[in-house]
């Protein structure tokens, strides 16, 4: 009975000792917050060692080299993500739709930005954007007449924009 004992407080003290070197992830946010990207990583990946919160761990690192401009990075990263079960919120789809668009790849981008539209937990700003990422990437693929059929209707919900209202011209003289 008393090697039970011993054996039981020598495991609950190896979970509270796991327990008090702190939640990497939230370390990491804390990173992301400051700008402190490669510390970020560094954290994120700590708690993917742990099994820690993986999907959103690698949301962290998909954002994080997002800011440092790793698209690609950023995009392998998300797509972990959903393979390890982050939610899959319109916030990541457009995250993998944008990381597309700038490598170049429109076709794909254009597929996360429907997912993303998709979602219910858009907001309104966000849904403006990828609206218009999705006329870039009809442009980059060389489908004008789809831009500008989106572009018409994008303005019919967004008539302020001076920067469609700019691309709508350029578009009719092609």
């Amino acid at each position: 009975m008393k090697h039970i004992k011993v054996v039981f407080a020598v495991m609950l003290i190896g979970v509270m000792l796991t327990g008090c070197g702190g939640n990497p992830s939230k370390k990491g946010v804390e990173y992301l917050e400051s700008g402190e990207y490669k510390k970020a990583i560094e954290q994120f990946e700590k708690a993917i060692d742990k099994d820690v919160n993986t999907g959103d761990a690698y949301r962290g690192i998909g954002i994080a080299k997002w800011e440092q401009k790793d698209y690609e990075g950023a995009s392998e990263a998300f797509q972990n993500a959903l393979e390890h079960d982050a939610e899959k919120t319109g916030t990541i789809y457009n995250f993998l739709g944008s990381c597309e668009l700038k490598l170049d790849h429109p076709e794909e981008a254009l597929n996360y930005y429907r997912l993303a539209l998709a979602r219910e937990d858009n907001s309104e700003k966000m849904t403006k954007e990828m609206r218009f990422n999705m006329i870039v990437a009809y442009e980059k693929m060389g489908d004008l007449e789809s831009a500008k059929v989106l572009l018409k209707e994008y303005l019919e919900d967004y008539p302020d924009d001076e920067d469609a209202k700019k691309e709508i011209e350029f578009l009719e003289t092609r």
